[in-house]
């Protein structure tokens, strides 16, 4: 019999090893982006400081790339951001949803979160576009002849990304870890050979390097920081991937692989610049011996390809965590396997990332061209992530004014310098990923307004529950066997959808549920808290069910639970009705607000149908149309 210690030594072994096993799953979903980025900051960043500076301005480049990887990424999300966790979830959406905005009216809190969550948008279009092609420019120098053939590589590469999207990734997800793994060997492995041609280059590591160099008087100096922002682009991933591993998988793979790796990565192109290598191509395949270069060539496509797919599958759960808040409208969700919950495909989302992806591919034809448009949607998401950060230490960990100002406010600072050199690049890119963050914010406000002006409408002619059932009585109604199931966004009175019922067919069931599913502003519901329900008249109960934003609800499940039958509710025969509002637009308003109408009933339209929200069985339903002006 094993003894106390020895008990607590193997559970903490077991534990120890499954934070090792996921950690190297989480190297395939969460760093692929962060990963991939030494293919192109580096040299992005000495064009920015002129093409080949003096070794005091390259060291101090590379002291900024140093400390940014650590002040962003493992001081502010690793230390900081990862500890305001919502149930175990992570990323902007989840922030703003542990700060209680449905709770309460914040508009500026919704405004930061939604706008940040917008901006990702942005970043899931170019991510792609710019991995592939500074991947596939490694080919300029191996094969200098195939230099015409980088683009159209690369538009059929993320052609046939996206079009596999619908398949899932349950297969290929185990194959992301360790090829991940491979690839964080072989750039760490590379920097090590050429720190060892130059060894000085580690005195970088003095922070004052960096600063030395930052306010050395050379305007050129503060607009670098644009370029040095792209070595932290994958941060937030850690935040937002955060409730598919937990927070320890993540941070043992970032101390352990991923940071070393990038460091010795950086410090070894660094190091053979100042040996005279050429600053004009892509400085990191001049790390690789010329026998191993198309190798390292098919390696970084396929690490570029695996962080273009973690990014598309972070926007397909944003976009589901937005529909489950209430913020875009609903769409056909595909969960593509039943061994994560994350491995879902959401079409719309996908084809739209790929039309973008693509053009953005085409018209900026190289990685240095998109650099300049990739910063600015990071950098802002980051600095609204900051600005929620400090609402959390005063809410939700209780800090003082003094020390939340003091540790938000540093990250704030260093996020608004990022900003600001990012924002000089607006013209020369920049603007694509605002116009798309700024689309996507419209969408997710009109839908949210005009979802809101419908449910106020249909409020607007509520029958007392007591008063329509003496109605049924009084007109004789009658009463005909079995179960009627109506689902309604009111939690009191009598569904709308069955007083129209009534109105026309002239008939009601003997046995009656108006059930209402409420999204709450967790992740998860505890399984005895999901339902509630009363009798609020003779065989006429109301439910309330309530999902978390992480979960998709199914109905024909919930009713199968013991509450409900202990109700002496039958489900042999059940038969669910459901409203189907049309919405139409009154007449008066100015230009911008008509505009704003129609595109909600554009968007209502052509949502998915909430049966299939709802896993409803579309033999079972009975719909119910009527027209609301808004």
């Amino acid at each position: 019999m094993n003894t106390p210690d020895e008990s607590q030594q193997a559970r903490r072994s077991v534990g120890t090893s499954a934070s090792a096993a996921l950690g190297l799953s989480a190297l395939g979903v969460v760093f692929g982006d962060i990963g991939t980025s030494p293919l192109y900051t580096l040299k992005t960043v000495l064009a920015l400081a002129g093409g080949r500076p003096a070794a005091d301005v390259t060291l101090g480049v590379l002291s900024l790339v140093f400390w940014t990887l650590i002040i962003i990424v493992s001081i502010k999300y690793v230390s900081f951001a990862m500890r305001a966790d919502n149930d175990g979830e992570g990323g902007i959406l989840a922030l703003m949803a542990l700060l209680g905005v449905k709770r309460h009216q914040r508009p500026a809190i919704v405004a930061l979160g939604l706008f940040g969550a917008a901006l990702i948008y942005g970043d899931g279009a170019i991510t792609p576009a710019i991995s592939v092609l500074s991947a596939l420019e490694g080919l300029n120098i191996a094969v200098p002849a195939a230099k015409s053939f980088v683009v159209p590589a690369s538009v059929a590469i993320l052609v046939v990304l996206f079009a596999i999207q619908p398949l899932g990734t349950a297969l290929i997800g185990r194959a992301f870890g360790p090829i991940m793994a491979l690839w964080f060997l072989t750039i760490g492995l590379l920097g090590l050979w050429g720190v060892l041609q130059h060894p000085s280059v580690l005195v970088a590591i003095d922070p004052r390097y960096a600063l030395r160099y930052l306010f050395s008087g050379d305007p050129g100096s503060f607009l670098v920081l644009g370029g040095v922002f792209l070595c932290v682009t994958g941060a937030e991933a850690l935040y937002a991937d955060m409730g598919h591993f937990g927070a320890r998988p993540i941070r043992l793979a970032w101390s352990v692989i991923v940071f070393p790796s990038l460091l010795l990565n950086y410090a070894g192109q660094t190091a053979i610049v100042l040996e005279g290598a050429p600053t004009q191509d892509n400085i990191f395949y001049r790390l690789c011996p010329e026998p191993l270069l198309i190798p390292l060539v098919l390696l970084a496509t396929l690490a570029t390809i695996i962080a273009s797919q973690s990014i598309i599958t972070g926007a397909f759960s944003m976009s589901r965590q937005a529909i489950l808040l209430g913020w875009l409208p609903r769409l056909w969700i595909v969960q593509t396997s039943a061994e994560g919950y994350g491995q879902i495909y959401v079409g719309v989302v996908n084809w739209m990332l790929m039309i973008v992806t693509v053009g953005l591919t085409i018209v900026f034809g190289k990685s240095d061209n998109l650099a300049a448009a990739y910063g600015i949607a990071v950098s802002l998401t980051m600095l609204m992530t900051s600005a929620l950060l400090f609402i959390a230490m005063r809410e939700v960990w209780g800090w003082s004014l003094v020390v939340s100002g003091m540790v938000a406010g540093f990250f704030l600072v260093v996020d608004s310098a990022f900003f600001l050199a990012n924002v000089v690049k607006v013209l020369e890119g920049g603007y694509v990923p605002l116009l798309l963050a700024a689309g996507v914010y419209g969408l997710m406000f009109t839908w949210h307004k005009g979802a809101a002006e419908v449910s106020r409408r249909l409020r607007e002619k509520l029958v007392p529950v007591a008063q329509f059932m003496e109605q049924v009585k009084a007109n004789g109604v009658p009463r005909v066997p079995g179960t009627a199931v109506f689902l309604t966004k009111t939690a009191c009175d009598t569904p709308p959808v069955m007083v129209r019922h009534v109105e026309r067919n002239r008939a009601l069931h003997e046995h009656l549920l108006a059930l209402t599913v409420e999204i709450q502003s967790i992740p998860r519901i505890k399984s005895k808290a999901r339902l509630s329900m009363e009798e609020v008249a003779p065989n006429f109960w109301r439910a309330i069910a309530q999902y978390g934003f992480m979960e998709r609800p199914d109905i024909p499940a919930l009713l199968r639970q013991a509450q409900i039958k202990e109700c002496g509710i039958g489900l042999d025969d059940v038969t669910y009705y459901i409203g189907r509002e049309t919405v139409i637009s009154r007449d008066g308003g100015n230009w911008l607000a008509n505009f704003q109408k129609s595109l909600f009933a554009l968007m209502e339209r052509n949502s998915a149908h909430v049966t299939d929200f709802l896993r409803v069985p579309t033999e079972s339903v009975v719909e119910i149309g009527r027209q609301v002006a808004i």
